[in-house]
């Protein structure tokens, strides 16, 4: 049996600016997402609720600097992860919105599924696929462990889309809303065949979050319990 823990970045520069962030375009987490990255940690710390043997980040420096902030609680070196990043945008990367609407123009990924965002980048399928060949890699890789990949909303919905058996062509018409620094649990087992059997534990658990930009203070310690939220219709991007 392998367990597998999905973390959200913090809140990045990125969320709260229009700027298309692959490599060149993030600058790393606002002060609020740096507080959401240490509210995790410091449950983490506290509870010992993941017992993780292996902890990888997306190379994106958004999860990065959010697994780096997290790292301690864990007790675990990071393993860097190139493909557990966000949608690769192509040449539109450090491009403003509207930058990219005036060159590009903004792809419909339901109507023209097979065109990226900008040229180089990728397209919806191509994305889910590599999300999909990349948590198969790593369940493998490191079966009967714990794992935490630190990583993106787009990749945490393609786990979703995936694992559940979803259509993978074009994005899902229930809109999925992933919170920053919050927790997708997957449980993978391997039957008898060598085929493996996925059962979701638990989605967008962020309890730590009420700590952090809230009007009533209230602690993970005070919470009556750690909530895995229903999958909701908006969505958050990246």
């Amino acid at each position: 049996m392998t367990e597998l823990y999905l973390i959200r970045h913090g809140e990045a520069v990125a969320n709260v600016t229009p700027i298309v962030a692959g490599m060149q375009g993030d600058v790393g987490l606002t002060p609020l997402g740096v507080a959401q990255a240490h509210a995790l940690r410091d449950r983490l710390a506290t509870t010992h609720e993941i017992d993780a043997d292996v902890l990888i980040a997306s190379t994106l420096p958004r999860a990065r600097q959010t697994a780096e902030i997290i790292a301690p609680a864990l007790g675990l070196p990071i393993i860097f992860e190139d493909d557990v990043q966000e949608l690769r945008p192509g040449a539109a990367d450090g491009m403003t919105v509207s930058e990219l609407k005036e060159r590009f123009g903004l792809p419909d990924f339901r109507t023209e599924p097979y065109r990226p965002l900008s040229p180089g980048g990728e397209f919806w399928g191509q994305f889910v696929l590599r999300v999909a060949i990349t948590l198969d890699r790593i369940i493998r890789e490191h079966a009967g462990k714990s794992i935490v990949i630190v990583c993106h909303g787009g990749v945490i919905d393609a786990s979703l889309i995936t694992l559940l058996g979803l259509p993978t062509l074009i994005p899902p018409f229930a809109r999925l809303d992933t919170h920053n620094t919050s927790i997708t649990h997957w449980r993978c087992q391997q039957d008898d065949d060598g085929e493996l059997i996925w059962t979701l534990l638990g989605y967008n658990d962020d309890v730590h979050l009420r700590a952090v930009g809230y009007n009533q203070h209230v602690s993970w310690s005070e919470a009556e319990e750690h909530p895995a939220v229903p999958l909701p219709t908006e969505d958050d991007g990246d």
